[in-house]
């Protein structure tokens, strides 16, 4: 299969204003690609917009909302076809995990984690593979989680949501490989990003935290590959090879003992 090339082709990402969602911006801003940036954050994603174009004499357009919210998703795209942009690739990136004891957490928090980690990706990637299937071409990369690789107590949601990324995509591509569209779900394990301050628990990160641009290159080698998953780090991929070793309960034991809460969950 043959490496992508950038070079004048549209790029949505989602979460772009920090951590991965920034590094594949810069990532593919220095390949030549025009960006849709979506985030919540209007001032940061404006000067992130503004300073990419300015570095790397490309098209950055700045979209921001907020995915939690019924129909953001759709409206995104909507409103990126009002600017006459059709993305030739699409980066799933935005998402946020809740930490502590289910029933103590706010239900609200968690099902608005639900729909940012699972809803917005279900529908931007509806809303933009007929185009690429019209094109022939395309690429959707959909940041999952080496928690999508076990349950996760203590992180039950979060977990969940990225079991179901990592599902979802894994099934997109083998659907649409035949017909020009890479699918691609990225499973990194803990990564040098703000991640853990929103969800306020240290011991939600289990080993040594990856660069986020590493993470991207191993990304985009994997999408140029036509891979449906890929585990960055030698390590992370060790890690999820336990849960074929070993009982699903003594599993879920180890994972428990890591991520139980060091203090009182806050509501």
């Amino acid at each position: 299969m043959r490496p992508i090339n950038y070079r004048n082709t549209t790029v949505m990402i989602t979460g772009a204003s920090s951590g991965i969602g920034l590094a594949f911006a810069g990532a593919l801003a220095a390949r030549g690609a025009d960006l849709i940036l979506v985030a919540r954050s209007e001032d940061k994603l404006n000067g992130l917009a503004r300073d990419l174009a300015r570095r790397h004499g490309i098209q950055a357009h700045a979209l921001v909302a907020d995915l939690t919210a019924p129909g953001a998703a759709a409206e995104v795209h909507v409103r990126a076809t009002a600017l006459g942009l059709a993305p030739d690739v699409l980066i799933n990136n935005a998402g946020f995990a809740t930490h502590g004891h289910f029933d103590q957490l706010p239900l609200a928090r968690q099902l608005d984690e639900i729909s940012l980690n699972c809803k917005a990706v279900v529908e931007l990637s509806h809303a933009v593979l007929p185009g690429m299937l019209r094109r022939g071409q395309g690429a959707i990369i959909n940041v999952a989680s080496t928690a999508a690789l076990q349950p996760l107590p203590y992180m039950a949601i979060y977990g969940a949501t990225k079991a179901f990324v990592l599902s979802f995509s894994e099934a997109l591509w083998q659907e649409y490989r035949e017909r020009g569209v890479r699918v691609l779900a990225v499973c990194p394990g803990a990564t040098d990003t703000a991640f853990f301050d929103v969800v306020g628990a240290a011991e939600a990160g289990v080993g040594t935290r990856m660069a986020p641009d590493t993470v991207v290159n191993v990304s985009l080698q994997a999408l140029d590959r036509g891979l449906s998953h890929v585990v960055p780090g030698r390590a992370n991929r060790l890690l999820g090879c336990l849960p074929r070793m070993l009982p699903r309960q003594a599993i879920l034991q180890i994972v428990a003992n890591m991520l139980k809460p060091r203090q009182p969950a806050v509501n």
